[in-house]
Order: structure tokens, then C-alpha cells, then sequence
């Protein structure tokens, strides 16, 4: 093992970076700060950064569904690593990409600032539920939408959201195109097509994907130029694709080859599952069997068809998380038949209340980088970086997971 110093930051790794200064194991035992471990794999399938929060996250050779499963083999090492590990102390990093020295950049201890691009009806209701509920970690939220009218129509709402017991509510203020990327998180909202109500369409995402995609790779190649540092999170469906577009587009140079100098994958989230886990929670209330789910159901993959449901990550039950599932998949088409577009579900669940979650570093659902795709799970973000959930998986629902996981690897 080497043991490195760079600026502040300590630093170990099983390969030898002649370009970087030595220092001691006494010094990385007894540092109490995050200390990092630095891997060389290629960035087209390998994360730039997470947290390593069990020991096999030291040495995979593949990211993947591995990513979620709790199936590790258990390994023998230094037991000041598995201290450190214990106490969320390691992040890996991988030099392989290269702007990763910026990775060590400490992150600032304050209030964070959301700008909303694309204020229809889930960028509205989003702004709504981060002026409410955002007061404990936002300190301003930034609008900007291509219709004046609109912009100005949601900078007067949001700023006469107030009440008399002297809440805090972060600000609301107009932005222009200069200042998109002058913020912490970048939520992207806009959409160039939603179907009306009553219109006979399938899956609704991949109808809006071609579309989407062609306006988020605009601003997926503006965070390049601007050198974004924050989260860029992808609200518009499909979260997961367009999530893999930000990346792909945001790291290609003039001549449209990937080199892997824009955002890092760890930046960029698709926030589309949290309203599914919503749906599957409601609708497992119809059922006596499938009551557990709030406490030990989980919801994985993607926003609409590839979603998987399990109905108890203990009890396993492939009929119950199946039909679990379709409920949840269709439940848009619920609400569509009251003749109403479903909006506010994701706009909170998916939306306001997962992007809190996110700054706050508590458990969500969102789409994160998975050997070369984004797929959703349960995932939080450290001071030593993300951590995506782990459980052990029970067979069956493993295989539904892998069936999904590869869908979306042939799709983009």
C-alpha cells in the first residue's frame, strides 16, 4: 500500500502516483478527517467517487446491480481501514478521470442555492416545495423559464408564500442565462412535450426522451463551459436516460469525443423514483399482505416501465412486488383518468422533498451512476461521498433487477 499527502488531503492507494507527495500510515491512522483512496479505472463504467462504506468497495473490478447487493465476501485487511470505513472516513476516488484532484475540493459548510429551469407544472409545484420546506438548508432559489410570463408569474407566487410565526424561507429571485450554473444544485424541469390528458400513448417517458434530450444537452454542454461544481439534477422524464445523456454530452470536447473533462457522474442524479416508492407505499395499503412495504419494501430502477418493486427486502414475495409494481407503474394513468395530468406527486416526491433529502445527506431515491447507466435506488450523500444502499438480495429479486439494469444499458 502507498500513503500520500496532496495540499491538505491524505491519501492511500495500491498503486504508486510518482506525481504526488509521500507521507506516513501513522499520519493516515490518525487523521480524523475523510481520507481518500485512489483507484485507476475507466471512467466510461466506473464512478469517479463514492464512499466506501464496506470493504469490498476497495477492490470491485465491476460496477453494476453489485452496486446494490449485499453479497460480499468477507476479506481480510488492515483493521485501521475497516475502523475508518466503519466511521464513514474513506472516499475512493478514481484518477482515471482527468479532473479528479478537484474531487478533493472540501465542500462549504452552508446554506445551498436551487436554480429551476423549466417552470411548468413540475417545476411550479417543485419551487413550491422547497419554498416550504426548504428553510433549514436553502438559502435562495433561482427561476428561469423561456416565457416571461411565467417566470414572473412563479417569482410572485413563491415570494408571497409566507406565514406570521417568522418561518424561514429561502428566497426567490428572477435569474438570467449568465447565472444558471451560479448555484449548488441545477434543477432541470423544462420539457417539450407532455401528453394531454385522454391522449393514447404507452410508456409517456421514452415518448418525452428524443424531445428532452435535445434541450438538456444544451445546458448539459453549458455546466462544461461554466465548470459547474454542483449537482445538476434531472427532474424532466426520463430521469434516468437523460441522466446518461447529461453525463455523455457534458464530457465531449469541440469534436465530439468523450474526454471526460466535464461533470463527473457524481454530480449528476435523475430524481424520477421517489414518487414511484410513493405510489407502491399507497397502493400497498389496499392489501393486508403488502402493508410491510412501508417499512420493508423497496423500490429500484427506472421512472415507468423497467421499475421494480419488492414488496419486503426480508419476505420476499415475487407476486406481491410484481403486482405492487404494475399499480405503481400505472398509477399516473390513475390520475389521468380523473382527467387531471399527474404533476404534484412527482414534482414532491420525486422532486422537492428527494433534492432536500440529497443536501441534507439523508436517505432518498434517485437515479445514481452504475457501471455506465443511472439506476435508481436508495442512496445517500456523506461528507465521504455517495452511498447507495445495500441489501441482500434474495435470488428472485436480483433477477428482476439485472433484467432492468440491462434494459437500460442497451437503450443509451
Amino acid at each position: 500500500m502507498y500513503y500520500y499527502k496532496l495540499n491538505d488531503k491524505l491519501l492511500f492507494s495500491q498503486n504508486s502516483y510518482e506525481d504526488l507527495e509521500n507521507c506516513t500510515l501513522k499520519e493516515i491512522i490518525n487523521s480524523n478527517e475523510v481520507i481518500y483512496y485512489l483507484v485507476d479505472r475507466n471512467p466510461k463504467f466506473f464512478r469517479d467517487s463514492y464512499s466506501v462504506s464496506h470493504m469490498d468497495l476497495l477492490f470491485f473490478k465491476r460496477e453494476g446491480i453489485n452496486l446494490i447487493d449485499d453479497c460480499r465476501i468477507p476479506m481480510i485487511t488492515e483493521k485501521w481501514i475497516q475502523d475508518k470505513i466503519n466511521n464513514n472516513k474513506i472516499c475512493a476516488i478514481n484518477t482515471a478521470y482527468p479532473n479528479w484532484k478537484k474531487l478533493l475540493i472540501p465542500k462549504p459548510n452552508r446554506k445551498f442555492k436551487i436554480n429551476i429551469v423549466g417552470l411548468g407544472d413540475v417545476g411550479g409545484t417543485l419551487g413550491i416545495g422547497l419554498r416550504l420546506l426548504g428553510g433549514d438548508i436553502v438559502e435562495k432559489i433561482g427561476l428561469y423559464n423561456i416565457d416571461s410570463n411565467s417566470l414572473h408569474r412563479w417569482n410572485y407566487e413563491l415570494n408571497q408564500i409566507y406565514s406570521m410565526d417568522k418561518t424561514q424561507f429561502p428566497s426567490v429571485e428572477i435569474i438570467d442565462e449568465d447565472d444558471l450554473f451560479n448555484c449548488d444544485l441545477f434543477a432541470f424541469c423544462a420539457s417539450a412535450f407532455v401528453p394531454k390528458v385522454g391522449s393514447n400513448v404507452g410508456d409517456v417517458r421514452m415518448v418525452q426522451f428524443e424531445k428532452n434530450s435535445k434541450i438538456l444537452s444544451i445546458y448539459a454542454k453549458l455546466a462544461r463551459e461554466r465548470n459547474f461544481k454542483g449537482i445538476f439534477a434531472v427532474v424532466s422524464d426520463p430521469v434516468d436516460l437523460l441522466c446518461k445523456v447529461t453525463f455523455l454530452e457534458s464530457n465531449k470536447n469541440s469534436s465530439g469525443d468523450l474526454d471526460f473533462n466535464g461533470l463527473f457522474p457524481s454530480q449528476i442524479r435523475g430524481y424520477g423514483l421517489g414518487v414511484m416508492h410513493a405510489r407502491a407505499l399507497y397502493y400497498s395499503k389496499e392489501n393486508e399482505k403488502t402493508i410491510p412495504y412501508e417499512d420493508e419494501g423497496r423500490a429500484y430502477g427506472p421512472h415507468g416501465n423497467g421499475l421494480v418493486i419488492a414488496n419486503s427486502i426480508y419476505d420476499y414475495d415475487e407476486d406481491l412486488s410484481i403486482e405492487l409494481t404494475k399499480k405503481a407503474r400505472e398509477g399516473n394513468l390513475d390520475v389521468r383518468a380523473t382527467g387531471f395530468k399527474p404533476f404534484i406527486g412527482p414534482a414532491l416526491s420525486s422532486g422537492a422533498l428527494s433534492l432536500l433529502a440529497t443536501l441534507r445527506g439523508d436517505w432518498n431515491y434517485s437515479a445514481t451512476f452504475m457501471g455506465g447507466v443511472f439506476m435508481g435506488a436508495k442512496n445517500r450523500l456523506m461528507p465521504s461521498g455517495l452511498e447507495i444502499e445495500r441489501v441482500k438480495l434474495p435470488s428472485k429479486l436480483y433477477t428482476r433487477l439485472v433484467t432492468t439494469y440491462e434494459e437500460l444499458v442497451n437503450i443509451i
